[in-house]
């Protein structure tokens, strides 16, 4: 990798930048200014080779002080995702997706209970609709001619119960009658 390579005229030019402006630039440094920048140059590329050595190095004992530890891939991975994900928890971003999603599921909830209320009051407007009614009315009619043993006005369910027990008994009535015949 020779530095002279680097600023001969024919270089090919990067992304946007004007390829006469390259030839014209090496050509307006004077050799002492070109001299300079060689020396300069392999001077950076010398720093550049010493610090890879050195992180090299360091790597290198990274790696022997987690093996003496006994940190192995799989548990620095497992730190790294933990401490990936308190980084994400942390950001503005994630607060205020997760407060949104919150409301959103206090709104749902909310819909959720408007519905149940909505549902309740249909039902009682359908119980106290004059078909209902009426219907109820010939159930406690037909109770009072049935068993009448319990006083009128008790709720929709102990009246169906009632009816039930009545024909009931009848059946069981009719039958002992007909053994005894």
């Amino acid at each position: 990798y020779s530095p002279q390579g680097l600023l001969r005229s024919d270089s090919i030019p990067e992304v946007g930048e004007d390829a006469a402006a390259t030839v014209g630039m090496a050509e307006t440094l004077s050799e002492e200014e070109q001299d300079e920048l060689r020396k300069e140059l392999a001077k950076v590329e010398e720093e550049i080779q010493t610090l890879s050595q050195v992180l090299a190095a360091k790597e290198k004992h990274l790696a022997e002080i987690k093996r003496k530890l006994g940190i192995n891939s799989l548990q620095e991975l497992r730190q790294n995702i933990t401490k990936s994900w308190q980084d994400v928890t942390s950001t503005t971003a994630y607060k205020r997706t997760s407060e949104t999603l919150s409301q959103a599921g206090q709104k749902a909830s909310a819909a959720f209970s408007s519905v149940g209320s909505v549902i309740t009051k249909k039902f009682e407007d359908v119980r106290n609709s004059p078909t209902f009614k009426s219907f109820e009315e010939k159930v406690e009619n037909l109770k009072s001619k049935v068993g009448g043993s319990k006083p009128a006005g008790g709720d929709f369910g102990e009246v169906l119960n009632s009816a039930a027990n009545a024909s009931a008994t009848e059946t069981i009535a009719e039958q002992t009658e007909e053994e005894t015949h």
